[in-house]
């Protein structure tokens, strides 16, 4: 499947690293290299830790590795921007192996 409809528009990425990035895609490449602008890390805390949850700004520009992407997905905007990310709980997804 190709990511230019995904051009342009807000999106999360979910890495290899457990980690979860928000912004807009700039471009892509067939290895699945990704460009994002704004992005910013969502660092969710799990249910037993009393520290809040965050977004980490990434700065203007990142660069996300192709073989570090596990999913990508558009994000419903109004439905992101509802959510008070600082009071969202998780736990962390188990690692990935390739073959």
């Amino acid at each position: 499947m190709s990511l230019a409809p995904y051009l342009n528009k807000k999106v999360c990425v979910m890495t290899a690293d457990s980690r979860i990035l928000v912004g807009e895609l700039s471009s892509y490449d067939t290895q699945t290299n990704l460009v994002l602008l704004k992005a910013v890390e969502r660092v969710i805390r799990s249910q037993d830790d009393d520290e809040p949850s965050s977004e980490v700004p990434m700065g203007g520009l990142y660069i996300v590795r192709g073989d570090n992407v596990c999913t990508i997905g558009l994000v419903v905007e109004d439905l992101d921007n509802s959510i008070d990310w600082t009071k969202v709980k998780g736990e962390a997804i188990g690692g990935i192996k390739h073959i």
